[in-house]
């Protein structure tokens, strides 16, 4: 990159040997906590169905120990990548802080991914081994080749399930060993410890890699953030491959010395009886969580003292009165870059403001700070390994391309900047959408259906929706004027479907798929998905008028 931020606040990265959490690791906090809070309820799995099962700080640590001492007896070792492909379950918390221990690297990886996903990461992570439920086993085994072995629970994410053939597959409780038999390691603490794939606007999904000392910033950072403390209880419904779920609720809760309550999914029906039984006092939310539970009669019992999401004051505050406190952040910045207060009021529907431990900037096209009142690009600044990534597994130039010459990590989110400090969303990086909760990138969609005979050209934008906040659109050209013919066009149309369907996560699959005789053009011939967008809003608008 050659951008420079004209005027900005320069933090020099720190010396290695001078970093928050030199001389610790992910292990430690486990064993200081096992300790300090013993007996105290630290993991609450609530399944959908099945018994619901406690384990204490010492419970969660011994199993935790015993289950790295039986990786490290499959041949697991420091620098190893174990994929995790689970809906959430207590399995896949035991498993990544496990690796942990052995200095190994925890893959987790979106339950949702189709198959030809998953090739890719096993691939790109080389992934010696794999963690899953019986209703992805034979997936895994049959598109990931290179994996030695895989080890499958009894149940999935709850529901009883049997156990798949094949050889390959070994039931998890085989997995558990001596844990005072632990191999003599010590993970330093700019090790990996875990690595999560994030859409890409210009390439396949990127790995981000968190060291454990990213993994222990995010435990301190998202408890003070929320004001945690030993007595609260979060609830967990977010997927736990995902930083929201690994950094927001679970590392926080773990630091703060608190209790995790796991559920499978998000559950409008079961939202409030689960959180009235166990006493939850904080949740993370996301705007489609928090619109599904308006149907929902709100219990007086309840104890919630806040709830998390992208916005402060939320709108629906005043139906639940419980107050939402807003945030944002990336898995790149591991905790919330920008977060409000908890003790403070905030500016209502704003993210709030940068939050210790990070620089904010907001910059123009020519990276030059904008003024307060003025939208631009936002780049943060912080000390990679801690509170920055890493890097990118196996790709430098994305690594490098991520930020300037001066050192700023480029979000290619917009947001407006006030007079007062605090900041609002604006918009994100046009190819990136957001899909109930989930990033896609626009070039994923378009990558596969390219590689469908009969595509020229394709644009995929986002479609305003109601419930999930955006869903994808694709605009596709034809190589033989098939727009002409509805029933050839048709044809293609359903292939592009298809494809889709078969390489993509569920959520990422275009809700339609329009055949076009031409897209418009901007300077260069690029394709103009502003009009696109802007043809979509149009008729959502006619629709509503109607």
């Amino acid at each position: 990159m050659t951008a420079t931020a004209t005027g900005a606040m320069l933090a020099l990265p720190k010396s290695p040997d001078l970093i928050a959490f030199a001389g610790t690791n992910v292990p430690d906090l486990i064993e200081t906590q096992a300790v300090r809070r013993g007996d105290h309820p630290c993991l609450i799995w609530a399944p959908f169905e099945g018994d619901h099962k406690t384990w204490s700080y010492q419970q969660f640590r011994d199993d935790v120990r015993r289950l790295a001492a039986g990786f490290a007896a499959k041949g697991v070792k420091q620098g190893d990548f174990v994929l995790l492909h689970f809906d959430n379950c207590p399995e896949i918390m035991l498993c990544w802080f496990a690796l942990g221990y052995l200095g190994a690297v925890a893959v987790t990886t979106n339950a949702r991914s189709a198959p030809a996903e998953m090739t890719y990461f096993a691939d790109h992570c080389g992934a010696v081994g794999a963690v899953t439920s019986p209703q992805f086993a034979q997936m895994l085994s049959e598109k990931c080749d290179g994996l030695g072995w895989i080890i499958v629970t009894d149940h999935d994410a709850g529901k009883p399930a049997s156990g798949p053939d094949g050889v390959k597959f070994s039931p998890f409780d085989s997995l558990y060993g001596d844990g005072d038999q632990l191999p003599a390691m010590r993970p330093a603490a700019l090790d990996p410890m875990g690595v999560q794939y994030t859409s890409g606007t210009t390439s396949r999904p990127k790995g981000v890699i968190w060291t454990h000392a990213n993994t222990l910033w995010g435990a301190r950072q998202c408890a003070t953030q929320q004001g945690l403390v030993d007595t609260d209880v979060h609830l967990t419904t977010l997927p736990m491959f995902h930083t929201n779920a690994q950094a927001y609720s679970v590392l926080s809760s773990l630091w703060a010395g608190g209790s995790i309550v796991l559920q499978p999914r998000f559950s409008a029906s079961r939202f409030w009886p689960v959180s009235v039984h166990y006493g939850c006092t904080w949740a993370s939310m996301v705007p489609f969580c928090a619109k599904a539970l308006l149907g929902q009669p709100i219990p007086n019992d309840h104890r919630y003292r806040w709830w998390g999401n992208g916005i402060n004051n939320a709108p629906w505050d005043d139906h639940y009165k419980i107050p939402t406190l807003g945030w944002w952040g990336m898995t790149e910045t591991i905790a919330p870059g920008i977060v409000g207060s908890t003790t403070l009021p905030n500016r209502p529907v704003s993210m709030g403001r940068p939050a210790q431990g990070y620089d904010i900037l907001v910059v123009d096209d020519n990276g030059a700070p904008v003024a307060p009142g003025e939208t631009g690009e936002l780049w943060v600044k912080g000390i990679r390994g801690v509170s920055l990534f890493l890097e990118y597994l196996n790709n430098p130039d994305a690594t490098n391309n991520s930020y300037t010459d001066d050192g700023w990590f480029i979000t290619g989110d917009r947001v407006t900047l006030h007079e007062d400090g605090y900041l609002s969303f604006a918009d994100r990086d046009k190819d990136m959408l957001k899909v109930g909760g989930e990033n896609v990138a626009a070039s994923e969609i378009e990558r596969v259906i390219m590689s469908v005979p009969g595509v020229n050209e394709v644009a995929v934008v986002a479609r305003k929706d109601s419930m999930l906040d955006e869903v994808p659109v694709a605009f596709v050209l034809p190589s033989d004027g098939s727009d002409g013919d509805h029933m050839r066009a048709s044809a293609l149309g359903d292939a592009c479907m298809r494809a889709c369907e078969q390489n993509l996560a569920d959520f990422k699959i275009p809700r339609e798929v329009r055949i076009v005789s031409e897209l418009p053009r901007s300077t260069l011939e690029k394709i103009a998905k502003a009009e696109l967008r802007g043809l979509l809003d149009a008729e959502d608008q006619d629709i509503a008028h109607s």
